[in-house]
């Protein structure tokens, strides 16, 4: 049983992938190609909003994303203390402060309360994490962004393809990122990463900076970095494209009935209301005290499970600076030691999840 199920999904698409493959290999522009702003103008409309600039990686995207904000030495930013580490990195690359607000019980993401009074006059941005496929309440967060004049960018680099009231990830707040690395819901054969914005000003020094600093070569008007996005990855996610949506869908239906068949069981993933999910992975909370066990009673019965995220970035040696300690962020750090997540693919299928569910029982009960 595959955790996640690119084989499936490649066999699926095969054809596609390979014919656009060949195409690049063909025309031989690798790098910033034809299918990189082909792909751009699809995503845009996907998300709607004016501009989709692909770049390098997904962390990249973040990092760029603060550079075109300016933000940097002497600024903060404020993000959540349990997501994988990019989103708090970036911030430090930039020379800025990352500022940890803890996050909601049920969804994973910010706790857009406890926002305000993390803000100072020294915070510039919000990196708010739509953790495993859906997204915080943004239109929240949004308001007191307004309210303080600092930016938001949303970190969707596990929820291309949700929506929030009808509004679609990425295109919710100032500035939207997301993330291809192959395990994600939109994901190529390497690392690759977006940004979405309608600011066409925002949109013009994003584009600049990806390509070391000048959208003409040899003219330079930012400080920039190689943040291009190949154009062999575009061509790979134009060839798995036409079968996104019903990705999306088969995603939502396998995630409930997870849902259904562990009722009981342990503690199931909720949906916000307003939201859809896309279950980029089927988190469920266990016992702290046994879910290591039931972790490796799984993995020996043949069930690949896995902990997103056993540590805090506040227990993370590199944060240690910032000051804070166990117990300032406990809904955080209750979730990383109580978190499991099952094998979640759209290909996944119903005797599979049972065999999941019926094996988790049996760990459950043992521990």
């Amino acid at each position: 049983m595959e955790f996640i199920d690119l084989k499936t999904q490649y066999r699926r698409n095969k054809e596609e992938i390979d014919r656009r493959i060949d195409q690049v290999l063909e025309h031989g522009r690798y790098i910033m190609g034809p299918e990189v702003e082909e792909l751009e103008v699809l995503l845009a409309d996907f998300v709607g909003v004016k501009h989709c600039i692909t770049v390098s990686s997904g962390t990249h995207s973040l990092e760029i994303a603060l550079r075109a904000l300016g933000v940097g030495p002497g600024d903060e930013v404020i993000t959540v203390p349990f997501s994988w580490i990019s989103s708090a990195e970036v911030i430090m690359l930039v020379g800025a402060t990352p500022v940890f607000v803890d996050i909601n019980k049920e969804s994973f993401n910010m706790d857009a309360s406890k926002i305000e009074e993390a803000v100072t006059e020294k915070t510039k941005a919000i990196i708010p994490v739509s953790l495993f496929g859906q997204m915080p309440e943004l239109e929240k967060i949004n308001e007191i962004a307004e309210k303080y004049e600092i930016a938001v960018i949303e970190d969707g680099a596990q929820s291309f393809g949700a929506m929030r009231n009808g509004v679609r990830s990425c295109g919710a707040t100032h500035m939207g990122s997301t993330s291809f690395f192959p395990a994600k819901p939109l994901g190529c054969y390497g690392d690759g990463g977006a940004l979405f914005t309608d600011n066409d000003e925002m949109g013009e020094t994003i584009r600049a900076i990806r390509t070391h600093g000048g959208k003409q070569r040899h003219h330079h008007t930012h400080v920039g970095t190689n943040g291009r996005f190949d154009t062999m990855q575009a061509a790979v996610i134009l060839g798995k494209w036409s079968g996104f949506e019903e990705e999306i869908e088969a995603r939502s239906r396998i995630g409930a009935l997870y849902n259904e068949l562990l009722y009981n069981t342990c503690l199931t993933p909720k949906t916000l209301d307003g939201n859809t999910h896309l279950y980029a992975q089927y988190t469920i909370r266990v016992n702290e005290e046994s879910r290591d066990k039931i972790v490796a009673g799984m993995k020996d019965s043949g069930i690949p499970v896995g902990v997103y995220y056993p540590k805090c970035f506040h227990e993370q040696p590199v944060f240690e600076h910032l000051g804070y300690k166990y117990g300032d962020f406990p809904i955080s750090e209750s979730a990383s030691r109580t978190v499991l997540s099952l094998p979640m693919h759209p290909y996944l299928s119903r005797e599979q999840q049972e065999i999941v569910v019926d094996q988790l029982h049996r760990q459950v009960d043992l521990h």
